[in-house]
């Protein structure tokens, strides 16, 4: 880490976005109760953070919504019924999964509770990205880009695609640790990729990190100490596979007196941990470090987890086989 002033914590433009339901809901295909996202909701507004990401706005043709909580599309009237007019300083936001998402889901912005769309997308697919990041920025909404798996793609390439996002209505360019794969050196030097695209374009810069090698906190403290605005987190990191940083975690760092570290504290004590008593699954393990390790997709260690395997030697013979 380059250098990190003790007053780091008073940085104004720090915001700290809560993707709990989001990429928790990956790993529940977002069967939470209204009760635990209404108390979500309140622990943010008690924590004092800035975003909360209710989920995906999935297209309601392309997925079965028998098979999903309702958290998969995020209707207006579903993040309603939670929020209210939610007249706080918490913003709302969800997921624009590029290719599984219909813009004629996205309403204006006047008629909806979401403050922010966060547009996710691969390099090979920023053309329809940038369709979508104009098509919400038209409609009255801040708008981030998160470019996914970028551990994966060559410099030039991102470099390319930083600087087409870069001239688009996008106010937030993400830092995307999809795979878990990479390391706090790795992290700076991605950072000053993207705050040299950042400032060209009057951008900010997030990080959303993967927890495979425990490095999410680690590598999310990495990219505020380098200029980072943006902080993804969720609560006791749930998320996909081996989940995210940390929300508690985070806070603690940050030590704003903007942010209070006992909600999210309490939301863990009351909530999280019912959630792992009732046999939801999410954290490091070792079929998660293995793919984090080579860099690969944990769909394979996620298989591994679902069929309750514990053979992880023979596990990682096969997944070097397919590196």
């Amino acid at each position: 880490m380059k250098e990190i002033s003790s007053l780091i914590a008073y940085r104004p433009d720090v915001k700290v976005v809560d993707a709990t339901l989001r990429d928790g809901g990956l790993v529940n295909n977002f069967y939470f109760k209204d009760e635990f996202v209404k108390a979500l909701y309140l622990a943010n507004l008690r924590a004092g953070v800035d975003y909360m990401e209710f989920g995906y706005k999935a297209s309601r043709e392309m997925f079965d919504e028998k098979k999903f909580g309702k958290w998969k599309f995020c209707r207006d009237e579903d993040i309603r019924s939670i929020v209210g007019e939610n007249a706080t300083d918490l913003k709302i936001a969800v997921m624009a999964d590029v290719g599984r998402c219909e813009k004629s889901d996205i309403l204006e912005r006047a008629e909806s509770p979401v403050d922010l769309i966060r547009v996710a997308t691969y390099v090979n697919t920023i053309p329809a990205a940038v369709d979508m990041i104009e098509d919400a920025a038209k409609k009255g909404y801040e708008v981030s880009c998160n470019i996914m798996a970028i551990s994966n793609v060559r410099e030039g390439e991102l470099k390319a695609a930083l600087d087409i996002i870069g001239q688009t209505p996008a106010d937030v360019l993400y830092i995307v640790d999809s795979f878990g794969a990479m390391y706090p050196e790795q992290i700076a030097r991605f950072v000053d990729m993207y705050m040299e695209a950042a400032s060209k374009h009057g951008k900010k810069v997030g990080i959303h990190a993967h927890n495979n090698q425990q490095l999410a906190f680690a590598n999310t403290i990495e990219a505020v100490g380098d200029g980072a605005d943006w902080l993804d987190a969720t609560y006791a990191s749930m998320g996909r596979g081996a989940g995210n940083c940390a929300m508690e975690l985070l806070l603690g760092f940050l030590r704003n007196p903007k942010y209070n570290v006992y909600p999210a504290i309490k939301f863990v004590d009351d909530y999280m941990s019912a959630l792992k008593a009732e046999g939801v699954v999410w954290g490091y393990d070792l079929q998660y470090l293995m793919t984090g390790l080579l860099n690969q997709h944990p769909r394979a260690a996620i298989q591994f987890t679902r069929d309750g395997r514990s053979d992880y030697a023979e596990f990682y013979r096969e997944i070097v086989a397919q590196d």
